[in-house]
């Protein structure tokens, strides 16, 4: 007898809740755990540029496919090995100074501002919204958590190396959680993500090069002192369009606004100029094969991963929001809703 065994109504109302719990759970596992996600994509796009240097290696100088990817993993190694003996040794004591220095540039500026009424209301706005970000409590405490970050730089370089050797592994691996009946829909996609984060990094660290030596260059020529560092800075910044060059930008205009009115007009009109061409001429022409988002998009969105996922959210957000695209593009408004969208960009 079966007495207290539920009728199939009750059934199906005890799996669907069952099915509503465990979703909540698993949303909130992913979320406790969104840091590490992040991460894991940062190291996603790390093997994607080993692999794109190791296929010019192969394609140009005809070094066999296991080695150019070796050399290409020591290429990636030696970059990264450059830009911390350019950050700690040759420009160490002018990025020291610059941090040192930094809240009081800030403090002033806001000062600056202060003196008219819409300025005062800029400023306050700013110091809300900087105050609450989730991004900003892990910057104030990255002086706190130096190991952690050390930890986690390890983790993504680490990571990277991992799915640079086997790719296709984690790709297959992927594919068999999916129905068979989808999985060429969602390789094509794949396959159309990697090719679509190739572009965008390829783009970005031309950007990055050509903005960090301009704006070296143009406040080296106005005065402003520690030029070569927020040059250097500015490069760096570029990597999170519209939030970082404009947080990079602040204290440059700090330190020339200590060296006087030529250096802080110098120094207005080099991120003026340098600012209009990047995006009027300069992007435009490297970016054309990228997949383009509308800017409102790409920075409330970059602002919400920034406010959920902190600094790594925010330092990942563009790249994040190029695979969403790309996915979107691919799954669903070409293979769910039929429209006519090439693959390649």
């Amino acid at each position: 007898m079966k007495r207290l065994a539920p009728d199939a109504d009750d059934a199906r109302f005890i799996r669907r809740v069952i099915l509503v719990i465990l979703i909540g759970a698993l949303t909130i596992a992913l979320y406790r755990v969104g840091t590490l996600l992040i991460l894991a994509f940062g190291s996603i796009l790390g093997a994607i540029t080993i692999h794109a240097v190791a296929d010019r290696l192969h394609r140009h100088l005809r070094v066999p496919r296991r080695y150019a990817i070796g050399i290409a993993m020591l290429a990636t190694l030696a970059l990264v090995g450059f830009l911390i003996w350019l950050l700690t040794v040759q420009f160490g004591a002018q990025i020291n100074a610059l941090i040192v220095e930094t809240p009081a540039l800030l403090a002033r500026l806001a000062a600056w501002m202060s003196q008219s009424a819409v300025g005062a209301k800029i400023v306050q706005a700013v110091e809300a919204a900087y105050a609450g970000a989730q991004a900003a409590q892990d910057l104030s405490g990255v002086a706190r958590g130096g190991a952690d970050l050390v930890l986690n730089v390890i983790l993504l370089i680490v990571g990277a190396m991992f799915f640079a050797i086997e790719p296709r592994r984690y790709r297959d691996g992927l594919l068999l959680l999916i129905p068979k009946a989808n999985r060429e829909a969602f390789g094509d996609a794949f396959d159309d993500l990697g090719r679509n984060l190739r572009l965008w990094l390829r783009s970005q660290i031309i950007l990055m090069v050509l903005m960090g030596v301009s704006i070296g260059i143009g406040l080296w020529l106005s005065g402003v002192p520690s030029a070569v560092a927020l040059g250097l800075l500015a490069g760096l910044s570029e990597f999170i369009p519209y939030i970082g060059p404009t947080v990079a930008m602040l204290p440059a205009l700090g330190l020339a606004a200590n060296a006087g009115t030529g250096p802080l007009i110098g120094a207005i009109a080099t991120y003026a100029i340098v600012r209009l061409a990047q995006d009027m001429v300069v992007t435009p022409i490297i970016q054309n094969k990228v997949i383009a988002i509308p800017p409102a998009i790409t920075l409330f969105a970059m602002v919400g991963i920034g406010y959920i996922f902190g600094l790594a959210g925010l330092v990942f957000a563009a790249p994040l929001l190029v695979a969403i695209f790309a996915l979107t593009r691919t799954l669903y408004l070409r293979e769910t809703l039929g429209e006519n969208i090439d693959s390649a960009n």
